[in-house]
Order: C-alpha cells, then structure tokens, then sequence
C-alpha cells in the first residue's frame, strides 16, 4: 500500500534554514514513508510518541516527527528541526 506523506506548511517553510544534509535525509525519509508505512524502525532512534506520533533522529541533532491515524494513507509531517524544540 503506498501512503501519501504531506509537510505541515509551518513544517515546509523552514526547512530552508535547515543544512543540506539534513533536508537530504529528510526526503530520504519522506521515501521511506511513502513506501512501507510509519513505523520506521530502521531509522536512528525511532520510536512512537503514543497518540498516532511517531519521531526518529535524522541525524544527533535534528529529528523529524509524524503522526499517523490508523486505516488512514496519510502521514503529516509537523516538525522537522532541532532536537531540543522538539514538541515531545
């Protein structure tokens, strides 16, 4: 089954400030999500935040976290940053 992974537009706009590399494993991830669904257990650190969340560590500084309901295709990204503002 393939799922449609969606940006939240907060989300979206600042990946620009973000490092290349970063943004690179972003997508990669985004990928991975597309494909096989939100459980990503392959990815550093990755773990379900309870309610739907999920978060894994793009690299020792910046996670990414999603949410998914179940019997759904979608996957919203919220955050994408640092891992000390992360909202969990």
């Amino acid at each position: 089954m393939a799922y449609q992974v969606r940006i939240k537009r907060k989300t979206e706009r600042g990946l620009d400030k973000l490092p290349e590399n970063v943004r690179r494993l972003l997508y990669l991830l985004v990928t991975n999500l597309q494909d096989s669904g939100p459980i990503q257990p392959t990815w550093r650190n990755f773990s379900s935040l309870g309610d739907d969340r999920y978060h894994c560590h793009l690299t020792y500084r910046y996670v990414a976290c999603w949410t998914h309901r179940k019997g759904e295709i979608i996957i919203e990204v919220y955050y994408v940053g640092s891992r000390e503002k992360a909202p969990y």
